[in-house]
């Protein structure tokens, strides 16, 4: 996410980035260190998509300030 930003760590971390998932668990988070995004839940394709045959999970990159 860093990277796809032209943002560095020290940059990232004061625009206030952060990831936000649809519903209550947030599966997803960035890492402190690296700016990577990653798996913050365990995710269990059974149990979110039980039928469904394409299964998403959809999260918003938020950055406060303009780009």
């Amino acid at each position: 996410v860093a990277k796809d930003l032209a943002l560095d760590l020290p940059t990232l971390h004061d625009r206030g980035v952060r990831l936000v998932s649809e519903g209550r668990t947030q599966y997803f988070g960035l890492h402190g260190k690296t700016g990577h995004l990653v798996t913050a839940e365990r995710i269990d394709r059974e149990q979110l998509c039980r039928l469904v045959e394409k299964c998403l999970l959809r999260c918003e990159v938020i950055i406060e300030g303009e780009m």
